[in-house]
């Protein structure tokens, strides 16, 4: 059992291998699934969302407060879906929404820019020239988006465990190599992995609830000991201690809540 997470381009073949190799591996297949779930839940309207998840700042800007707390959503709506495993998801950034995760199948999947090219030409009925302007557009918009959001480049190879490049290799080459991987023993579920999962879970429930009223926050669960990491004075502190409370109230599992001041949130919180 493992979960797959798909990074791709535009026409990279990236939502035809992982639909495949969901069907191979019967294993549930998701994308926009995720957008619905974070909609309906927080009451957000799904375009803001879809917003959230493609309109990059320039390379020196930060996410607006709002985007922030969007993708706090989206992350907490993910991580409900492949907390049961026997998940393929190939929407933006989820090698690194579940980085916390150990057991992910991380897989880049990209193409040459001539068959993308050729790909939505036929697509759009355009010229070669319109296609290759938009594709460039497209993955420079989403190199920037990762950037901002994680200070990472999409086409860095050492963010993923497997980078499978359909031309030589064929569409089927590549679920053949994809699903071999996912059933080796790294990505296979086990009992200490599984409270990592309930673990990362708690902490994306409660940095969604706080992500509407505070940025700056950071969170990690251990055992349902749940850390709470938050910039600014003692105030604006006093405030979130007050709201995670509130929150963690409502939660299943939570044993402990802390919540500390910090100038700097660890990376390996959510």
């Amino acid at each position: 059992m493992a979960i797959i997470t798909i990074s791709r381009g535009s026409y990279s073949n990236g939502k035809e291998v992982a639909e495949k190799v969901a069907s191979r591996l019967g294993y549930k297949c998701i994308s926009r699934e995720v957008l619905l779930d974070a909609s309906e839940h927080f009451h957000i309207p799904e375009m803001k969302l879809v917003h959230a998840i493609h309109d990059a700042p320039s390379i020196l800007d930060r996410f607006s407060h709002s985007q922030q707390a969007f993708i706090a959503y989206i992350r907490c709506a993910l991580v409900q879906y492949v907390k049961e495993d026997n998940v393929v998801y190939h929407g933006l950034a989820g090698h690194l929404l579940l980085k916390g995760i150990p057991h992910v199948l991380k897989v880049r999947v990209i193409a040459d820019l001539a068959d993308r090219v050729r790909a939505e030409m036929k697509r759009k009925r355009i010229s070669e020239e319109d296609a290759r302007s938009i594709l460039l557009k497209d993955d420079e918009e989403r190199r920037q988006w990762t950037h901002a959001l994680y200070g990472a480049d999409p086409w860095d190879s050492s963010l993923y465990d497997l980078v499978v490049h359909v031309h030589k290799l064929t569409i089927e080459d590549a679920v053949e190599i994809i699903s071999d991987a996912a059933l080796r023993a790294p990505f296979k579920t086990a009992k200490q992995v599984q409270q990592k999962m309930e673990d990362y879970g708690m902490a994306c429930q409660l940095k969604a609830g706080l992500a509407h009223s505070f940025d700056n926050v950071g969170v990690k669960s251990e055992y349902g000991n749940i850390l709470v990491y938050a910039k600014g004075n003692e105030h604006h502190v006093q405030r979130v201690r007050k709201k995670a409370k509130e929150i963690a109230g409502k939660m299943t599992g939570v044993n402990e809540l802390e919540v500390h001041a910090a100038h700097k949130l660890p990376s390996d919180f959510v």
